[in-house]
């Protein structure tokens, strides 16, 4: 036999030996299927049967309904015969009483319509006088209306004319300032009528309060030199750079706008190092150890605030203080007030030293009145003293002598050298 036969064989009787197995498995299963599909069967007919009874029952119960039905139906026809002739009866009977009643309230509606018609009409013709009264008065009110409207779009024309002059006016002073300003020189000079201007504000003169263009020790000049007390000054400056802001307001491109913005703060900030350089407090001997910088417009400086406020802490930081018009008004009426409180205190001391000297001689004077008081009421005493005691003794005796006199008067003989004897009665 060769292999093949060999491998048929075993696949044979290996299959006949799984076949045996598998009927030895599943015998028991296959004959407690067959137990349970009787059992199934004998439920079936059972039910069956009863579904066969049902179905005559059902069958039964329909014969009657339907025996029931006719009978309603029957009925009903004859209900419906009669309720109909009733209806309709009822019906003639209603529709001739509504046609009566609806002919009376027609009348009576008819009645009192015409009747409010007319008091209506009445009504309707007084509110059209009056509305055709008040219409005209709408009309002329109009019409004043669009006179007064023609009048004033004339004026407003007039204005608006006016003030389109006024700002070609001012854009042609605008150009002229921006031309006038494109030089150091004008800047310069405007940057002091500015600030001469706020000075003059604040009440400071020429010469007075300060001077201007005056060289100091150190070899500088600055603009403007405040005098203080105690022959102490404060110096600023009021030369600022403006080209590049200039060309920055000038410029449209947003890269040209922010190089001229950058070149701008880059000379603001070389100006600030420069005027540090100078050491204009230095120069002087009493001069404060701070310098101003006047920046000439309120726009530059919230501008360099804005946009670089490093700027002005580096200035400070070198003792320069950035000044617009507001706050240099503002530095100029401290350092006014602190002049006028230093004479204040330089006149008190005074007033207090004349105080102190009359308060001297006041003392003095006192006491020679006191003096001249004593040497009075000694002299007063003194004459009371003679007017009243030493008068009464002095009166005593004249008066003696008076009344002897006139009790005994005198006599001499005529050819007697000599006098005699003078005889003298106690």
């Amino acid at each position: 036999m060769d292999a093949t036969t060999i491998l048929l064989v075993l696949l044979t009787g290996a299959g006949l030996g799984a076949g045996t197995v598998i009927v030895a498995v599943y015998r028991p299963r296959a004959e407690a299927a067959a137990r349970e599909r009787a059992v199934l069967e004998r439920e079936l007919a059972q039910r069956a049967t009863q579904h066969a009874q049902r179905e005559a029952d059902l069958e039964r119960e329909l014969a009657v309904t339907a025996e029931r039905l006719a009978a309603r139906d029957d009925a009903e026809g004859r209900l419906t015969e009669k309720f109909t002739t009733l209806s309709v009866d009822a019906l003639e009977r209603n529709a001739r009483a509504f046609l009566e009643l609806a002919q009376q309230r027609l009348s009576d509606a008819q009645t009192k319509a015409a009747n409010d018609l007319d008091g209506k009409k009445s009504l309707i013709d007084q509110q059209l006088v009056s509305m055709t009264g008040e219409l005209g008065k709408v009309r002329e009110l109009v019409s004043e209306l669009e006179r007064d409207r023609h009048a004033k779009f004339g004026a407003l024309a007039s204005q608006l004319q006016q003030s389109r002059e006024g700002m070609q006016a001012l854009q042609d002073v605008t150009q002229g300032l921006r031309q006038a300003l494109s030089s150091s020189k004008a800047r310069g000079q405007w940057g002091e009528r500015m600030a001469e201007d706020v000075l003059n504000l604040a009440g400071f003169i020429e010469n007075v309060n300060y001077r201007k263009q005056r060289a100091v020790d150190g070899g500088g000049i600055p603009d403007f030199t405040f005098m203080l007390p105690q022959d102490q000054a404060l110096y600023m400056d009021v030369k600022f750079p403006l080209d590049n802001y200039l060309r920055f307001l000038d410029s449209e491109s947003e890269l040209d706008r922010k190089r001229f913005r950058s070149d701008f703060l880059r000379d603001v900030r070389g100006r600030v190092r420069e005027l540090a350089g100078r050491d204009y407090p230095g120069g002087r001997r009493g001069s404060l150890d701070c310098v101003l910088l006047f920046i000439p417009n309120e726009a530059l400086y919230g501008f360099i605030q804005e946009h670089d406020a490093s700027i002005l802490e580096e200035a400070l930081r070198h003792k320069i203080v950035c000044c617009s018009p507001l706050t240099l008004f503002a530095v100029l009426a401290v350092i006014r007030q602190a002049a006028d409180n230093f004479r204040l205190e330089r006149t008190s001391n005074e007033i207090l030293e004349l105080l102190a000297a009359f308060d001297k001689q006041w003392k003095a004077f006192v006491e020679k009145m006191d003096k001249l008081d004593r040497s009075l009421s000694t002299a007063r005493k003194d004459y009371d003293e003679l007017v009243g005691t030493r008068r009464r003794q002095l009166d005593r005796p004249l008066e003696r002598i008076a009344t002897l006199r006139r009790e005994r008067p005198l006599s001499l003989a005529d050819g007697d050298d000599e006098p005699g004897p003078l005889a003298l009665e106690a």
